[in-house]
């Protein structure tokens, strides 16, 4: 809220000024029972009739702009509070989402701030008008009988102490709930992320029961929620109500005794009514505030979470060959670092400008982990990775990103047009588009579609085939013309023609760039210039094709069984 403090200090003025305003009408209405008693002044009701009516007006519209200002001011807050939220999310390491799930954290950044926003722009309002009141009304109290307020501030502490006690409660329990509905959500968000393979298994209602669960425990949850509000508000009923009696018992006497006026005495109940109404306010409002600190935890969680990677690099060099070499490098995704948990040993390679490597092994050898380390994604626990003989944290993130282009087999679009999914944070022409789109074997079938370029692809790419997205994932990684390209299996899902078109246009295109070839598929991986065979995370051989072929081993193993 600090960008916005001079803000608050006009609508406490304002809050200030119209609780002022309402103090009017208790105050003339009792000189005015005093004056009809005593039959003084006729004119003087006259008189307080207007003052009561231009104090009231006053009031209303200073109370009006207050709440205009205050909740624009909150509305600009909260859209500032989703935005940092959804950016902190963003710059988050590669393992936080992967110990994250989805559901969680569209959950966090819209339900969270929602109902954070919502109730601190309704309840923290409340909580300043009816505490500005609150000192106004005992004030005004105090200057018509102090003994009379001294008996009202007696029951104070009773009251006080139930929201007190339920907001600390409500906030616990408002963080139950919050977890509760992302737990649900994320149910939801899975089921439709995975709704084919739903269909395929006929699993409809076994995930409508996963959900009707998650939404069981929420419900439980609501329910205490709801007890804890039905206690809160009777207990304040009953606590008002005998305030109330009291105090008229107690005026009366006095008013006998003729200690106090029978108008001041009718201007202290009036008061009295406003002044448990702010406390009965203040009640319902305060533990609602507090609901919404416990719904903000997990937000400022988010937004105080520093992302665990080393400090960005600085370097941005114009000219960069795209040389790359591991060296020594060993990682586990774990902290153990144990012989079992290690993904790479030890891991020496090289992967030179102006050829194509080939990274073979079977799964689990670690080739996907080495692309992973390349991008960034996670820190070797030892050794280098070196660019151009720097190391590779040395360089400024939004460079590497412009420099390294990864087409992974599993190629996700997004629900825009094909022309924004292939020049996606990338600023360029339309001819540079074609041109990419022509190297990946896109062209021909993306004009062939009914809207062309301008076809939205569906959700992930739904719209396309397999092979149509990884052409279209092939063509947004050759329009930024990179140093560095890494092809992991991205030739998977096109057929023989389409394949060996893409093929040529990646050996041309590694003449000006560094190319890393993943595949599983022996048959693509000897076109490569250089093989590196990893096994269990070690380098174990590396040659061309032929040399592999001679000395036998699991390479020549590979291109057997691949043969038969």
């Amino acid at each position: 809220m600090r960008p916005y403090v001079g803000r608050f200090v006009i609508v406490l003025i304002l809050v200030l000024l119209s609780s002022y305003g309402e103090m009017a009408v208790p105050l003339y209405t009792g000189r005015v029972t005093d004056w009809i008693t005593n039959q003084e002044a006729p004119d003087a009701f006259y008189e307080a009739i207007m003052i009561m009516g231009a104090m009231t007006a006053a009031s209303a519209v200073q109370e009006f702009i207050g709440d205009l200002v205050y909740i624009s001011t909150m509305r600009r807050i909260h859209t500032a509070v989703q935005n940092a939220v959804f950016q902190a999310v963003l710059k988050q390491d590669i393992a936080f989402f992967d110990a994250t799930t989805t559901g969680e954290l569209v959950s966090r950044i819209t339900k969270d701030t929602d109902d954070m926003s919502e109730a601190l722009s309704e309840k923290l309002s409340l909580v300043m008008w009816y505490t500005a009141r609150f000192f106004f009304l005992l004030y005004f109290m105090t200057m018509q009988s102090w003994k009379l307020t001294l008996l009202s501030c007696m029951g104070l502490p009773i009251i006080w102490v139930i929201p007190k006690f339920i907001g600390r409660f409500s906030q616990t329990l408002s963080v139950k709930i919050q977890e509760s509905v992302a737990k649900a959500n994320q149910v939801a968000t899975e089921t439709f992320s995975c709704i084919k393979t739903v269909k395929s298994f006929a699993n409809e209602d076994g995930e409508t029961e996963r959900y009707r669960q998650a939404m069981e425990d929420t419900y439980a949850l609501h329910k205490i929620q709801a007890a804890i509000y039905g206690v809160t508000t009777s207990a304040n009923s009953l606590s008002t109500l005998a305030m109330k009696v009291c105090i008229l018992y107690y005026g009366g006497m006095l008013v006998t005794r003729g200690t106090v006026s029978s108008g001041a005495l009718v201007s202290f109940v009036l008061y009295e009514l406003q002044f448990a109404s702010a406390v009965e306010a203040f009640m319902h409002s305060y533990p609602e505030v507090r609901k919404a600190v416990g719904a903000s935890e997990k937000i400022f969680e988010y937004l105080d979470r520093k992302p665990r990677v080393p400090p960005e690099g600085t370097l941005a060099p114009e000219n960069l060959e795209g040389h790359v070499e591991f060296k020594n490098v060993t990682f586990a995704y774990s902290e153990n670092t144990d012989d079992d948990s290690l993904v790479l040993k030890n891991v020496s390679l090289e992967i030179k400008p102006g050829r194509i490597t080939a990274l073979v092994g079977l799964n689990r050898s670690g080739k996907s982990t080495c692309i992973k380390l390349l991008e960034r994604f996670y820190q070797p626990q030892s050794g280098e990775i070196l660019l151009d003989g720097l190391p590779l944290q040395s360089y400024k993130d939004l460079y590497l990103r412009h420099k390294i282009a990864v087409v992974s087999q599993e190629c996700l679009l997004f629900a825009r047009p094909v022309w924004e999914n292939i020049k996606y944070a990338c600023d360029a022409s339309d001819d540079d588009m074609y041109r990419a789109a022509r190297l990946a074997s896109a062209h021909n079938f993306i004009t062939a579609l009914s809207k062309g370029y301008d076809t939205d692809a569906g959700e992930k790419g739904a719209q396309l085939s397999g092979g149509q997205r990884q052409r279209i994932a092939i063509a947004r990684a050759l329009i930024r013309r990179p140093k560095v390209l890494i092809l992991d299996n991205a030739t998977s899902d096109l057929d023989t023609e389409n394949e060996h078109q893409v093929h040529q246009a990646l050996l041309s295109q590694g003449k000006e760039c560094s190319v890393l070839l993943i595949s599983n598929k022996m048959s693509v991986a000897k076109k490569a210039d250089h093989i590196v065979v990893l096994h269990n995370g070690t380098v174990e051989a590396e040659g061309c094709h032929d040399e592999l072929l001679k000395r036998g081993g699991r390479y020549a193993e590979l291109v057997t069984k691949e043969a038969h």
